[in-house]
């Protein structure tokens, strides 16, 4: 019984091996794309890794460049001629707000706010600082109305506009709202302690209550 049992048993080994060799044949193409495909994509991941690093190296080393001049217009100058970038625009506009061209600094970041292919923060950051460098030429109506958008639950700079707003409140002589705002400031948690102590003051100034618990942590801390 034993002879014919292995004689099965190899037949049947015989046949397995067959069925594989049939199924490698008609399928194997699909494993030798997928292994084409894992190499190749990592190939090309680390080949684009490679390139965004010389890239940002390359930006880096143009806005140093840039930057080694003493004279402020010469600055700005050569950090135009850099390919345009969130982070050299924004330079630039710093360039000039030193050289006293207000008007060109927040004209600069202008274009930058309305570039919807760069990240919302960077877009974000231009609105809010060209709302600062309008300041005195822009009515505080028009000022709450551009910071509105800014001061969204979310917003990278919400509480910053929030202030914004409530210094344009005050403006308007409207001390109700501003108290309002500056209250709300205090209560988030997100507050940092330089914001909490200007809105802190203002709403001493007003003649406002400083929320109980805001005063507590002040007392806590000194």
């Amino acid at each position: 019984m034993s002879n014919p049992e292995s004689f099965i048993d190899e037949v049947s080994e015989e046949v397995r091996r067959d069925q594989l060799f049939a199924m490698m044949k008609r399928y194997g193409w699909i494993a030798v794309l997928l292994v084409i495909a894992l190499v190749g994509g990592a190939g090309w991941t680390e080949y684009s890794r490679a390139k965004a690093e010389a890239a940002a190296q390359t930006a880096g080393d143009g806005i140093l460049a840039a930057l080694e001049s003493d004279d402020s217009a010469t600055r700005t100058a050569a950090l135009t001629a850099l390919p345009a970038s969130a982070i050299t625009i924004l330079i630039a506009s710093s360039e000039q707000q030193i050289a006293g061209d207000l008007a060109g600094a927040a004209t600069t970041l202008d274009a930058l706010s309305g570039d919807m292919t760069v990240p919302q923060i960077y877009r974000d950051l231009a609105t809010f600082k060209a709302i600062l460098l309008r300041h005195d030429s822009v009515a505080p109506e028009e000022r709450k109305m551009t910071l509105a958008a800014l001061a969204v639950p979310g917003g990278e700079f919400r509480l910053l506009a929030m202030e914004q707003v409530a210094l344009a409140d005050i403006e308007l002589g409207d001390t109700a709202s501003a108290l309002a705002g500056l209250t709300s400031i205090l209560e988030d948690a997100a507050v940092t302690r330089g914001l909490r102590d200007r809105a802190s003051s203002l709403i001493v100034a007003l003649g406002g209550e400083v929320p109980a618990i805001v005063s507590g942590d002040v007392l806590a801390n000194e």
